[in-house]
């Protein structure tokens, strides 16, 4: 988003900065609105992207060709699957990061802004309100042939760095100390400059292109314009004030005197005023003030709507138009194992949500492709005995993803055993474990310590007769490792003297291809009673 938000900007402002260039004999205020207007519509650019409608201009990329010496080599082949699995995952990383780092430098930049207003707040305040005649009377003129329906606020202030003008309703202008006791000549010049700025309301202007910066603060070209917005705002209303009848060379040295007495500290640099002695492009306002035959016009209406319109539309261009890859011909990749070789002779079978599925299948360098395959989201599958079945789901989308590499894990070993025996005839006389089934490749453990299960008296008291489950564990070495009951409606009483004889039998070692293992055995325990 914010690379997007780059790349449309830097149109609109481009623009916007040529077409300032290229009206260079043209009077200042028709190139300060055509710098504010830049502005505007390049804050905007984005945010008119998402609501009108989109023209996609298609973009060809070539493919990247594999040397064949690289997919004979399976280290080489490691690479270029681990270079492929980068380029088509982005980073999460500078996902993450970038939105950070955007956010701390809007952050700094409104910081700023807002600190300059409350310092200029603070200057106001402790400054003394201009009541003199001399002042009052000729802002009341000049702000009347400028069309000002509000008065201004003339403040002298206790720091005598600036002669500036600031906020809306009411506009202040603030003076240096000693202001009041200014001639006439030099009143009439700073007002005629400074109420220029109010009747062009250059102050809303100012902030406003200092919040498009604070969205823009990594774009150079953004920081170019709003330098070049104040300086044609300077320019404006000095021809402005030339307009009212200042002679030029009076003017200038007007200016140049509060040049040397408006001696600004570094840190009043970022303040939100405008200065008549801005330090910036200062040689270059008195050489344009001596110029006779510059063009001061004031900005006429249609000449306005008639530069306004043309940057709207650069902007409604830039916003509908949307660069994209076109896909490559063919869905390709490779197949590989875990240890990075090619799997040759793989059937691969690529199927979308809707329409039957296709296959392919790799060469003998593992190389598959799916010709024609169009943007969208898909399914990669594939069962190669030995390995794991490949179910994938992905989307196409950029052209990367067009170039997969697939590496199929090691499967599951599965074995299964079956063990039997034939059964042994009970012993006539005695009660015991029934017999234990063993076979197959196993050498059967033999019991070398049994231990008969005692009748619990409370169950023979009672009457009761029961059958108890029990599964066993016979640990490598012979012992009884594990006991428990099987049947949960077993009482308690059984249960306990089945398990108490169970555990104290000993085998010896159960034996699978010569080494002693465990194994689990079932024995049934019955507990009947006779007449």
């Amino acid at each position: 988003m914010i690379a997007e938000f780059a790349v449309r900007t830097s149109a609109v402002l481009a623009a916007g900065l040529v077409l300032r260039a290229a009206l260079v004999r043209q009077s200042a205020a028709l190139r300060h609105s055509v710098v504010a207007v830049t502005l505007l519509c390049s804050a905007l650019v984005v945010p008119a992207s998402l609501v009108l409608p989109s023209w996609t201009i298609a973009m060809s990329v070539p493919a990247r060709p594999v040397p064949a010496a690289a997919i004979d080599s399976p280290t080489a082949a490691r690479a270029a699957a681990t270079a492929r699995t980068a380029d088509s995952v982005p980073s999460v990383s500078r996902r993450s990061i970038a939105p950070l780092v955007w956010t701390a430098g809007f952050l700094v930049v409104i910081g700023t802004l807002v600190a300059g207003v409350s310092r200029l707040r603070q200057i106001a305040a402790r400054g003394i309100r201009v009541e003199a005649p001399a002042w009052t009377e000729t802002a009341r003129a000049v702000g009347a042939a400028y069309g000002l329906r509000r008065g201004v606020v003339l403040i002298e202030g206790t720091s005598p760095f600036v002669v500036a003008t600031w906020g809306l309703r009411p506009a202040r202008v603030l003076l240096p100390p000693g202001a009041s006791s200014w001639d006439d000549a030099r009143i009439h010049a700073v007002l005629a400059h400074e109420l220029a700025h109010v009747a062009r309301a250059d102050w809303a202007v100012q902030i406003a292109s200092q919040v498009v910066l604070a969205a823009l603060w990594f774009h150079p070209l953004a920081w170019i314009a709003c330098r070049q917005l104040r300086r044609e705002s300077e320019q404006a209303c000095d021809d402005a004030a030339l307009q009212r009848g200042i002679d030029p060379p009076e003017y200038a040295s007007h200016l140049i005197a509060l040049a040397r007495l408006c001696r600004r500290p570094s840190w009043s640099a970022w303040m939100p005023a405008l200065p008549v002695a801005h330090p910036s492009a200062f040689e270059r306002r008195i050489a344009a003030m001596l110029n006779s035959h510059l063009d001061r016009r004031p900005l006429s209406r249609r000449t306005a709507v008639a530069y306004g319109t043309a940057l709207v539309a650069v902007a409604c261009v830039v916003a509908v138009l949307h660069a994209a890859q076109a896909p490559p011909a063919a869905l390709s990749g490779s197949v590989y194992d875990p240890s990075g070789g090619v799997l040759p002779g793989v059937a691969l079978t690529l199927s979308a949500p809707q329409g039957p599925g296709v296959q392919a299948t790799t060469d003998g360098a593992g190389h598959f492709a799916f010709p024609g395959i169009p943007a969208g989201h898909y399914s990669l599958s594939a069962a190669v005995p030995g390995f794991h079945n490949l179910h994938e789901d992905f989307d196409l989308t950029t052209a990367s993803d067009w170039d997969r590499a697939v590496t199929l894990p090691v499967g599951t070993v599965r074995e299964t055993i079956h063990v039997s025996a034939t059964r042994t005839p009970p012993a006539a006389a005695a009660v015991g474990p029934a017999p234990i089934r063993v076979g197959g490749n196993l050498r059967a453990p033999m019991k070398v310590r049994d231990v008969k299960p005692v009748y619990p008296e409370s169950m023979r008291a009672a009457g009761r007769e029961a059958d108890v489950q029990i599964e066993a564990t016979i640990a490598p070495d012979g012992s009884v490792s594990a006991v428990h009951v099987v049947s949960t409606q077993t009482h308690p009483d059984f249960a306990s003297a089945a398990i108490d004889a169970v555990r104290q039998w000993r085998f010896s070692p159960t034996l699978l291809n010569g080494k002693p293992i465990e194994v689990v055995m079932t024995v049934t325990v019955s507990f009947g009673l006779s007449d």
